[in-house]
């Protein structure tokens, strides 16, 4: 087999394996948002403001490509569920943001520690070396799942 053809069969196994990373990882946060008697949006919503902090409605719905009234029923659950807060924006009392509050939830903690953990085990089969070359691949396909995805929302 020449070098090309090894690469291109090296760069379609890459391709099959995100797309089966990618499945797993639709089908685990399902499996978890049930666990936790949420809607797959609705866990995925929380860590989305996990990720980013608090934000307004309009702007969660401009990152998760939900209507207004989605997102409104939406923080209505979590905020039930205790997971958000409706809070007054302290630069501008008009807005209202929601500021999430599952970081501090041990049930979910105890949910994902597992996975942690599993995660952090295969970690340590590589060197520095090779995480960081990992990671670094990681994070550019993060990107340009980031870059496809606001492609779709267009």
């Amino acid at each position: 087999m020449s070098t090309r053809n090894s690469r291109s069969e090296l760069e379609k196994t890459a391709v099959q394996l995100f797309r089966k990373l990618g499945t797993r990882t639709v089908l685990f946060h399902q499996a978890a948002a049930q666990a936790l008697g949420l809607f797959p949006t609705d866990l995925k919503s929380a860590d989305i403001l996990n990720e980013a902090g608090p934000m307004t409605a309009g702007e969660l719905g401009k990152k998760t490509g939900l209507s207004t009234g989605s997102v409104t029923a939406l923080v209505d659950r979590l905020e039930k569920a205790g997971y958000v807060a409706r809070e007054k924006d302290p630069n501008d009392r008009r807005r209202v943001v929601i500021v999430p509050l599952t970081a501090s939830k041990k049930h979910i903690k105890d949910l994902f520690r597992p996975l942690s953990e599993s995660t952090m085990d295969l970690c340590r089969e590589y060197t520095e070396e090779e995480l960081e070359l990992i990671f670094s691949f990681v994070g550019k396909a993060a990107d340009i799942m980031e870059e496809e995805l606001e492609r779709l929302k267009q």
